[in-house]
């Protein structure tokens, strides 16, 4: 079976790799093709798989290339994972936003709609692409932001297309094990938007345990969601937000926060990547060891700016080990194997929320078998969370119209009607700001 890895010389591709090596299962991966525009960065990380491979009997064969089509044909799966502008690009996108003092994350606020502007035309010409020289392809999204441009390629390759996060398996997890319970077992009602979603349940042998962790402050203050919200706001919810909710619940002290920092994330890791890199491709460097340490370091200070904001500390030993390619590989393997799994997924809506309609990409449970994703039923949202995830959806239908028509007067009302975004003229000095650092929204006039 052929994966191909579009941003095949992203930071995070052996992670992928990892857990490929470590699948032994009838009807695995045999061959990985990365591609990714940067030959360079390329380069690096097909030396560090190259370690990770050694010693491994029946290790994927490893191909690289530059050229997208030569990339896409014959492949059986394909993983996107591309940063249209790169880590200099998230870095604009954080200062634009915080000079108008609005954040800047780059998949919530002014900076999510920036990064999605750049990156919906890319994604539709990928999913063009695939659907062209790979018609039979799954396709694995886990470009940012994730729901967004999963139903952007969707109207090209329907249902062939499903996004993946790991925020939500990470959520879980975390509730999971504060309650004593195996995550394997566990159903977890998750409902939401990508980034804008809440746990409202968690099922061991049919029994409800969220209303017990809820009830005991002690519980709650024991894991990450649990310091970063605040029992009495958690209690206030009768849910587990995910993470990313902070930025909109606590969006003034998260703005704050942000413009104290002496660096903002995406440049702190513009910094911290470009050294890992120029390290990997050193002769006689240990591509693998460099990569270890620099991945260590890139989990440790996730979301630091909002932890520090909360008062929420240092993050736990268990959450350093990423997840979204143990998602990815459980739904490759679903998907070829028919191994009938459940996974929580960026998918098509379908009548799932009766607030959105049938096209609308969301993220909850989905049963996963050969035949794809698909969403199980769940109980309406309360009106605060159908408030927020409406609102929000409704911008990422603007930034979808801006990226097909070029109208600046879409792009503008995606900025403007943001619940993070509080004022037309605002928004009007945000997309002028965005237009002057990335050529590549020159399109919008």
């Amino acid at each position: 079976m052929r994966l191909t890895i579009l941003g095949g010389g992203g930071f995070r591709v052996p992670l992928v790799y990892g857990a490929l090596l470590a699948d032994r299962g009838e009807g695995r991966v045999t061959r990985v093709v990365l591609h990714d525009l940067d030959a360079d960065r390329l380069s690096a990380v097909t030396r560090v798989l190259a370690e990770q491979a050694a010693g491994v009997a029946g290790a994927p064969e490893v191909t690289a290339t530059t050229d997208l089509d030569e990339a896409l044909r014959g492949a059986d799966f394909v993983f996107s994972a591309i940063r249209v502008g790169g880590l200099q690009g998230r870095a604009d996108d954080e200062r634009v936003a915080l000079a108008e003092g609005v954040l800047g994350q780059e998949t919530v606020g002014a900076g999510g709609i920036a990064y999605g502007l750049r990156t919906v035309p890319v994604a539709a010409d990928i999913a063009r692409r695939v659907a062209r020289l790979a018609p039979d392809a799954w396709v694995i999204n886990f470009t940012n932001p994730a729901g967004l441009v999963t139903e952007a390629m969707a109207r090209h390759l329907g249902d062939r297309v499903i996004g993946i996060c790991d925020s939500p398996v990470g959520l879980g997890r975390r509730i999971a094990r504060v309650l004593g319970a195996d995550p394997r077992e566990a159903w977890i009602d998750y409902v939401g938007l990508n980034h804008l979603g809440w746990v409202r349940g968690l099922r061991v042998a049919g029994r409800d345990e969220l209303p017990r962790l809820l009830a005991d402050p002690a519980l709650l203050g024991s894991f990450e969601e649990g310091r970063l919200f605040g029992a009495d706001w958690l209690r206030s919810l009768g849910a587990i937000p995910n993470e990313y909710l902070h930025y909109y619940y606590f969006n003034r002290e998260a703005v704050r926060a942000y413009r104290e920092a002496e660096r903002t994330r995406g440049a702190f890791l513009r910094d911290q990547q470009a050294c890992f890199y120029e390290e990997a491709r050193r002769p006689g460097a240990c591509a693998l060891a460099a990569w270890e340490r620099t991945r260590a370091e890139r989990e440790a200070t996730y979301m630091s700016e909002n932890r520090e904001a909360a008062g929420a500390g240092e993050r736990e030993a268990d959450d350093l080990s990423g997840g979204y390619e143990k998602v990815a590989l459980a739904l490759m393997r679903a998907v070829a194997r028919n191994e009938r799994t459940v996974l929580i997924l960026n998918v098509r809506n379908r009548g799932t929320l009766s607030v959105l309609d049938h096209e609308a990409v969301i993220e909850v449970p989905c049963v996963v078998d050969a035949s794809g994703a698909h969403p199980v039923a769940v109980d309406p949202l309360p009106g605060h969370a159908t408030g927020l995830v409406c609102a929000v959806k409704a911008v990422e239908r603007e930034v979808l119209a801006a990226a097909g028509t070029g109208s600046r007067a879409a792009a503008v009302k995606a900025f403007a009607l943001h619940p993070l975004v509080d004022s037309v003229n605002t928004a009007h000095r945000l997309l002028d700001g965005y237009r002057a650092v990335h050529p590549g929204l020159a399109y919008l006039r």
